[in-house]
This record gives structure tokens, C-alpha cells and sequence, in this order.
């Protein structure tokens, strides 16, 4: 490979994290969202609304190292600012700036001075003020930061190997994420499925929508009724919705490619062969397959199988290890003593 692997592991978790801080920042305002649409809020209503979302991230041992219970305050602060917690938005956006800082050569200047001013944006206590006065207003800051380094990265990034492992960070971790933003809402709806198809569960899936920046996009394609399976459909079967998982996968295996040097419908590591495989099922599934395996059901072996490509993408490309070399030299000198006349 002409690109050291240091400079892609890099590259794609600069990528992966800004991905991830953005997503963040996008289930935690659908959920102060769909709080507003809920009656009779006791502790027990509140817990079930927030501890849902800590179980999708798969982080609810860590949540409980640090808080007794999941309300809005202690749910958003882990989500946010807790340093404790790897994929909390500050930790992401410190990450994401560490990993820019080692390939500041290989990024534009434009893309480094923004990842820098929301880094020390999101490290300020004028931004921890913002948050505790009008959350919407931070994570709306986030979600910006993060579509202008997308776009400065398209405008300003030259188009070699580096700008692939951008991508794929970008669309592995948007798949994912967008699958634990679907099962979210799936979670928050069980325990009033009486509410299913009535006046609160549309406007649940409306603000599902609108965390995604797809509200305008679905309505284009369905219509004014928002509908459930409609809704499903579109996030994660979507050919022409950019953070639908179909579309995800799709520009995910074709970047696979790319690195790899194979032309489509060929594999020449694990990964591609996950990614390739995966995408195939995709473009032939419907939504009614969906829902006969059940929505949770199909989202979590979905879950699995994309972090298998990611696990597979690093040790076939991003992963090369350390080289022990005293055990080589006296291999090598091993040999050389073997040999006659050695």
C-alpha cells in the first residue's frame, strides 16, 4: 500500500469520530424532543425514556459506573461531556483533533482550523453554559461543525487513498449509528405500543426524522403521512437518502474497493467480502422482510454484521503488527549459520 497504515487508521477514526460526536449529538436532541410529546412524567417514565438510548450504544455498565440513575440530566451529561466515556461528544471531538494533528499534512488548512475551533469550542465553559441553558442551541453547533468538515473535506482534500479511509470511516460509522437511532425509537415505543400509528408516535417519528435532516426528504418520497413502516423503510432501505443504511453501505463497499483495488462484485480481503455480501442482501430485501423478522431483531443482527466489516476492515488493512525485531535478527542470524561456509 502506498499510504502508511498510520496515516489511514488516522484518517478514518478523525473521520469516524467527528461521525460519531455529530450522531451523538443527534439522538440525545431527538430524545429532549420527544420528551416534550410525553404525559405524566414520574421517574419511572423518564428512566424508561432516556436508559433506552444508553442500552443502544451498548454503554449502560459504563453509565452505571458514574450515575444511579438515567434521567435527562445524568443521560446527557454521560453523553456529552464525560470524559469517562470514549464516545461522549467532547471525547470524540478530542480524539477526532489528536488524530487530524498527525496528519496535519495530509488534511487541508481549512479542515484543520474547524476540527481546532470545535475542539476548543466544545472544551470552553461558555459552551457547557449554552448547553445548560438551551441544548438545542449546543447540539445544533455540533451537528454544523460537523456537516461544514464534510464539506470542507469534499472541497479541500485531495482525492487519493487518505480521502478513501475519510469516507469510509464517515459511512461505517453513519450506518451505524443510524441504526441505533431507529432501534431508539423502537425501544422508547414499547412500553405504549397502544400509541402505535396514533397522534404521539407520528410525532415521535417526525422528530426521528428531523434528527436525521431527512423530514423534508421523506415527505418528498412518501408524502405528508408519516407512517412507521414508511419511516423504516426510508432509513434503512432508502437508495437516495445519503444517511440511510442501504446508501451507507453502498458507498462504504465501493470505497472498500477502491483501497483494495478490485472492481465490483470481486473481494480481496475479509472486509470487502463482509461489505459486499451485507450490501447484496440489502438491495434485495423490502421492508415487509423487515417487520416478519421483527424491527429490533433485523436492526441488531444489522448492528452486527456492519461492526464485523469495521473489525475486519482493520485487521486486513488499518492493523499491521508491531514488528519484534531482536526476534528477527536472530533469525536471520540463525539462517546465516546454517548456511555452509556460515
Amino acid at each position: 500500500m502506498i499510504l502508511l497504515s498510520r496515516v489511514a487508521d488516522c484518517m478514518y477514526w478523525l473521520s469516524r469520530y467527528i461521525e460519531r460526536a455529530e450522531n451523538t449529538a443527534r439522538m440525545v436532541d431527538v430524545n429532549l424532543q420527544l420528551l416534550l410529546d410525553l404525559e405524566r412524567l414520574d421517574d419511572s417514565r423518564i428512566t424508561a425514556h432516556w436508559e433506552p438510548l444508553i442500552k443502544s450504544t451498548g454503554d449502560l455498565a459504563l453509565f452505571n459506573k458514574f450515575y444511579e440513575h438515567a434521567d435527562s440530566e445524568s443521560v446527557t451529561d454521560f453523553l456529552t461531556f464525560n470524559t469517562g466515556n470514549p464516545s461522549s461528544i467532547l471525547s470524540c471531538v478530542v480524539t477526532a483533533r489528536e488524530n487530524a494533528r498527525m496528519v496535519r499534512d495530509k488534511i487541508s488548512t481549512e479542515v484543520w482550523e474547524e476540527i481546532n475551533r470545535l475542539y476548543h469550542y466544545v472544551r470552553s465553559q461558555s459552551a457547557k453554559k449554552i448547553w445548560a441553558s438551551d441544548p438545542y442551541d449546543f447540539y445544533r453547533e455540533i451537528k454544523q461543525s460537523s456537516l461544514l468538515l464534510q464539506g470542507l473535506g469534499d472541497s479541500t482534500v485531495v482525492r487519493d487513498e487518505g480521502w478513501e479511509f475519510l469516507q469510509v470511516g464517515r459511512y461505517l460509522e453513519r450506518a451505524i449509528q443510524t441504526n441505533i437511532l431507529v432501534d431508539v425509537k423502537y425501544h422508547i415505543l414499547l412500553p405504549s405500543t397502544r400509541d402505535v400509528g396514533g397522534a404521539i408516535d407520528a410525532l415521535q417519528w417526525m422528530a426521528v426524522l428531523r434528527s436525521c435532516s431527512g423530514f423534508e426528504a421523506y415527505h418528498h418520497i412518501y408524502g405528508a403521512d408519516v407512517q412507521p413502516w414508511n419511516v423504516a423503510e426510508f432509513l434503512i432501505l432508502s437508495e437516495e437518502f445519503p444517511r440511510s443504511i442501504l446508501f451507507c453501505l453502498r458507498y462504504l463497499d465501493a470505497c472498500i474497493r477502491t483501497i483494495s483495488g478490485v472492481r465490483e462484485g470481486r473481494f480481496s480481503n475479509h472486509a470487502g467480502k463482509l461489505a459486499g455480501r451485507l450490501l447484496y442482501e440489502l438491495n434485495y430485501s423490502t421492508v415487509d422482510d423487515i417487520f416478519e423478522a421483527g424491527l429490533h431483531q433485523y436492526l441488531g443482527n444489522l448492528q452486527r454484521r456492519t461492526e464485523e466489516i469495521g473489525q475486519a476492515l482493520y485487521e486486513a488493512i488499518l492493523f499491521f503488527p508491531v514488528v519484534d525485531h531482536a526476534k528477527e535478527i536472530a533469525g536471520q542470524t540463525q539462517k546465516q549459520d546454517t548456511l555452509p561456509g556460515g
